[in-house]
């Protein structure tokens, strides 16, 4: 047997990602360890902002295209905020471009926040993110379109790709908390950007809060696993992880 061929018989799942270098995200390694390769591919956003994304937006077929030469089995778009923000109609048309561009399964970060929430049995939603008050805005009327109550959200205003990963636990434990204290009919808590790092977060707030947890990175891979047809099971992300990949 060469060195090459353990390698090759590795899962290849592909990620466009926002900011420009396409590093592929730190909660990869941490969820899967060495069971799946994934490659990434950046769009190079200005900013988390509409005006940020727009100059970007005709490179993600192509970057697409890119990761299926690469060997990727499905893709994803991991970018909340940038697959949401045109309106759910036009998030579905994306994937749906995305799949006819690469012939392979493909999805995006907002699908997969949906797919989180509905398999945690949340429809009453409170929302903690990083955004400015107009994606809020959007955020809100997209996951209303796919039929969540959005008892309340708060974010925290920044648009800067690197301000955004500088967040702390602490300051995000304080947002997922004081989100739901505004209305504490909330079934469950979603955290908003996948530059966000929610590792060693997650697990805490749902103790704390005992109600589950998700987040845009975390859910946005467990969604490309199981769409790749393995399993997303992992430990130390929360209740999301623990559930059994065909749920």
């Amino acid at each position: 047997m060469s060195a090459a061929e353990p390698s090759a018989a590795v899962p290849c799942i592909g990620l466009i990602v926002p900011p420009g270098a396409g590093q592929v995200p730190d909660d990869a390694a941490l969820l899967y360890g060495d069971r799946i390769r994934f490659v990434a591919r950046g769009l190079g956003i200005g900013s988390i902002s509409p005006s940020g994304f727009e100059p970007v937006m005709h490179r993600i077929l192509d970057l697409g295209r890119m990761l299926r030469d690469e060997g990727a089995q499905a893709i994803s778009l991991m970018g909340t905020s940038i697959s949401f923000y045109r309106g759910a109609a036009l998030t579905e048309e994306l994937r749906a471009s995305l799949e006819r561009a690469t012939g392979l399964p493909c999805t995006t970060m907002s699908h997969a926040v949906v797919s989180s929430l509905r398999a945690l049995g949340v429809q009453r939603v409170a929302v903690a993110t990083s955004y400015i008050d107009a994606l809020n805005e959007r955020l809100v009327d997209y996951l209303t379109c796919e039929g969540f109550e959005v008892t309340a959200v708060r974010g925290l205003g920044l648009t800067g790709v690197r301000e955004v990963n500088e967040v702390g636990a602490d300051d995000l434990m304080a947002l997922s908390e004081s989100v739901v204290e505004l209305d504490t009919t909330a079934q469950g808590v979603f955290i908003s950007c996948g530059g966000l790092q929610t590792h060693g977060v997650i697990e805490p707030l749902e103790a704390r809060l005992g109600r589950p947890v998700t987040a845009s990175s975390p859910a946005g891979f467990w969604d490309v696993v199981r769409l790749a047809g393995l399993d997303p099971s992992a430990r130390g992300y929360g209740r999301l992880f623990r559930l059994t990949a065909t749920s």
